[in-house]
């Protein structure tokens, strides 16, 4: 079995809680709204004590042609959702998300604690922002920052999450754009920035159309932004959700990257969140941390 050493763990929730797991579905309490998702990292096939399987307020089906779709009952529009001093606003979307990856939670908690403790002013850069969690953290521990997404929408809800967090007026600029061309603008006008956080999507398209596959343009983008970081660096830090993309080729990534010019470490390790009926962890995904 993993041991806590292995994974960061989002355990400070109040309002988001992973009740169960078993059968390629997980049982979540959001708030007051019980929810049934896939998830394909729920492979075992335990009991389903929890009356909520039965008594959820929606649940996301797979269609075997691909996508799917909710099986809604009794459940909000849109609702609010808080962890510790930030609030993100939710809703049922398609392919099966709420516009939020609480397992993120994590990082929230480790980024605005290295931006508290700088001991000056920080600029972040959150690229591939989608609706801002991130962002609304890092201003709320009082970093000035730059939100990139390519997706008009994604950027609006943003917006919203900043205002719920009470962050609306704080040093931020919403840009909607490729993140690439973006970085390579910033490079040519010698912008720079003290931190840079990344969630890059497994498989993606621009406004422009340009394709983005992980794989193939996860090292050209690293290595891009490293034009855009200050010569003082406080952190770098990359989420990954492609499956079979191990925690350490982000690190490997990132100091092969960053450490020549910049030093510093990496440490990379799975997300997890607390599964309350079991006690066991379910794995979200990987993220690299690199300290300067």
């Amino acid at each position: 079995m993993r041991t806590e050493t292995t994974m960061w763990i989002a355990d400070g929730w109040q309002d988001y809680e992973l009740l169960d797991c078993s059968r390629g579905e997980k049982l979540e309490r959001w708030g007051e709204v019980y929810l049934v998702r896939p998830d394909p990292q729920a492979i075992w096939d335990t009991p389903r004590k929890n009356r909520h399987w039965q008594t959820r307020n929606a649940r996301y089906i797979r269609s075997e042609s691909g996508g799917g779709s909710w099986e809604k009952g009794s459940i909000p529009e849109v609702w609010e959702m808080h962890y510790r001093e930030l609030c993100f606003r939710v809703k049922p979307m398609n392919f099966k998300h709420t516009g939020l990856f609480p397992e993120q939670a994590a990082n929230w908690d480790w980024a605005m604690a290295k931006i508290r403790t700088a001991g000056r002013p920080v600029r972040v850069l959150n690229l591939f922002a989608y609706t801002g969690a991130a962002t609304a953290a890092c201003l709320k521990a009082g970093a000035e920052v730059c939100h990139v997404d390519a997706a008009r929408g994604m950027v609006a809800w943003a917006k919203e999450n900043a205002e719920a967090s009470g962050v609306s007026k704080a040093p931020v600029r919403w840009i909607v754009d490729d993140c690439l061309k973006f970085v390579e603008r910033e490079i040519r006008r010698g912008k720079q920035y003290d931190a840079i956080i990344m969630d890059p999507p497994s498989y993606g398209r621009g406004p422009g159309g340009e394709v983005w596959k992980l794989e193939q343009n996860l090292w050209p983008f690293v290595s891009a932004c490293a034009g855009v970081l200050s010569e003082n660096p406080l952190f770098v830090l990359i989420n990954s959700y492609t499956t079979g993309l191990s925690p350490s080729v982000l690190s490997y990534v990132t100091e092969s990257v960053f450490k020549p010019r910049f030093g510093g470490e990496a440490e990379a390790r799975e997300l997890c969140l607390p599964v309350t009926d079991s006690g066991l962890y379910l794995p979200c995904g990987a993220s690299c941390r690199h300290e300067f």
